[in-house]
């Protein structure tokens, strides 16, 4: 600090929130960069960008000995405003994409609908949402009408082929009989 234009404003930071914690490895040190979810992370190690993966919680990271903190604040180009105060846990740097409007897009079948419909219409009561759980519930019926119409119509196609295959069976079985009573005939006639 000897030197420092901010002595006195580093001095008290370091005094109130000044912290050194010596981990006996890497992997633990990992461990406790992800709890405290730091705002800037220098990584003064020779192997930098290969933790990468092991970080999940930090604002910013900077790789390697010739990465300084001004380095990102200033010239290289990602964005300074970052997550905070252990933020990062579920907070990212901004960017362009907070600046992007989004839509969530969803598609139900009617099959998908029956299947998550106890769920959906026992989380809407316990809201209190009467009519989100009705709006699942008469869908739900609906798709029960069509299922029990489909089957009555399979019922009925069902039917309909038992009569025209029982109808063919007794063409075929007149035919046969036709047939015999012809052959029988034709013999008699060869006797005479």
């Amino acid at each position: 600090m000897q030197g420092s234009t901010r002595a006195e404003i580093t001095s008290a930071s370091l005094t109130n929130k000044g912290l050194i914690i010596i981990c006996p490895d890497m992997n633990t040190a990992l461990e406790v960069v992800n709890v405290i979810a730091p705002e800037h992370l220098e990584l003064h190690v020779p192997d930098a960008m290969e933790l990468l993966g092991a970080i999940r919680h930090a604002g910013a990271i900077f790789c390697g000995e010739w990465t300084p903190e001004a380095a990102g604040d200033y010239v290289a180009g990602p964005n300074h405003t970052l997550p905070t105060g252990g933020t990062a846990r579920f907070s990212s740097p901004l960017s362009v994409d907070e600046f992007i409007k989004k839509s969530s897009v969803l598609q139900y079948s009617p099959a998908a609908l029956v299947r998550d419909s106890q769920a959906i219409i026992a989380l809407a009561d316990h809201e209190g949402l009467w009519s989100h759980a009705q709006s699942v519930r008469l869908r739900c019926k609906l798709v029960e009408q069509a299922f029990e119409q489909v089957a009555a119509e399979a019922e009925q196609v069902e039917a309909k082929q038992a009569e025209v295959e029982q109808a063919e069976a007794e063409r075929a079985k007149t035919s046969q009989a036709q047939q015999g009573d012809a052959a029988q005939a034709k013999g008699t006639e060869e006797r005479n």
